[in-house]
């Protein structure tokens, strides 16, 4: 199994922004959306939130992904982005730093075109939910959620 390092890192930081651009130019050619205007780097410098970087063994940035407080004990997901088989290993970082920050449900949303995402989104949990917030009415959108295993 390959070495990954998933660590929080300011998504202002270089080795982010140019994560986040390769997200953005891989969901453009999917959804013909790069999704930057549903995210604002400062939505996870806020107290309960976080952006973490996956790196590999040399050290070079092969994913990201962040969550931020949406409501109550309810976190959003965002920007998560994977390569080289290291999504599994982001979300699960993502899922317990939420956990230990005290949110009790995770939710997301993402096109129902990206058929990927939303297979492995499914495959770790993840279940519809109502549309929420900026995705209520957006028929191209698919919400899902999951319950938080209390961090221990």
């Amino acid at each position: 199994m390959r070495m990954v390092r998933v660590e929080p890192c300011d998504p202002r930081e270089p080795d982010a922004a140019a994560m986040m651009a390769r997200l953005s130019g891989a969901l453009a050619a999917i959804t013909g959306d790069g999704g930057m205007a549903s995210f604002d780097p400062s939505d996870v410098l806020v107290p309960r939130s976080l952006f973490v970087l996956a790196r590999d063994g040399e050290g070079a940035a092969i994913g990201c992904g962040a969550y931020r407080p949406l409501e109550g004990d309810m976190a959003e997901i965002k920007r998560m982005y994977a390569e080289q088989g290291c999504g599994a290993a982001l979300l699960a970082k993502l899922e317990r730093a939420a956990s230990a920050d005290g949110y009790r449900q995770v939710c997301l949303s993402t096109r129902k075109i990206n058929e990927r995402a939303t297979a492995f989104y499914r495959r770790h949990g993840y279940l519809p939910i109502a549309p929420y917030g900026r995705y209520a009415g957006r028929k191209e959108s698919i919400c899902l959620g999951k319950a938080l295993i209390e961090a221990i």
